[in-house]
């Protein structure tokens, strides 16, 4: 909604209005405004755009987390660097049901911004796999399921990798 240095700027303003409110003596104002101030904070972090973009995935509704992704212009501005990670993330995802080429610029992008989330990063490199085998780079999608085997602690990944080597041994 807001660019993230406007919300620092406000988050500021805030809590110069809390701290008036208690010397006021109205302390139950000013703790209710320091959480207001915490809320542009938590978005300055969390791209709120992001956010519904993900609940949206979560539903499956493709077009609409494609529409609230559209409304970041310049995500080089709008964002923090993990955040810039996550939006060619979630880009690569949406990307990927049509254009592969593309999807996997998006999804090596965001792998070189960065993720914070162990089981992004392997999803990420998941797909990359299953992209590099269907362009027949049997190699690359090898030393990618390696990476995905490491980074799958709890065994999220198990079936997807079983599958992406069942095919790979059809190359």
């Amino acid at each position: 909604m807001f660019n993230k240095n406007i919300k620092l700027v406000l988050a500021g303003l805030i809590v110069v209005w809390a701290v008036y409110e208690f010397i006021q003596g109205h302390i139950g104002s000013g703790i209710s405004i320091l959480l207001l101030a915490g809320v542009f904070v938590f978005f300055y972090y969390k791209n709120e755009f992001i956010l519904l973009s993900f609940l949206r995935m979560r539903k499956q509704d493709f077009v609409g987390a494609t529409k609230w992704l559209d409304k970041i212009k310049k995500p080089e501005a709008a964002l923090v660097t993990k955040q810039q990670g996550y939006y060619n993330f979630l880009r690569g995802i949406m990307v990927s049901q049509t254009n592969l080429t593309q999807a996997e610029k998006f999804f090596k992008k965001a792998l070189k911004i960065g993720l914070s989330m162990n089981h992004d990063i392997g999803m990420a490199k998941l797909q990359l796999a299953g992209i590099a085998m269907t362009k027949r780079r049997k190699r690359e999608a090898t030393m990618l399921l390696a990476d995905v085997k490491k980074l799958d602690k709890h065994g999220m990944f198990k079936d997807q990798i079983a599958q992406l080597k069942q095919q790979m041994k059809r190359i």
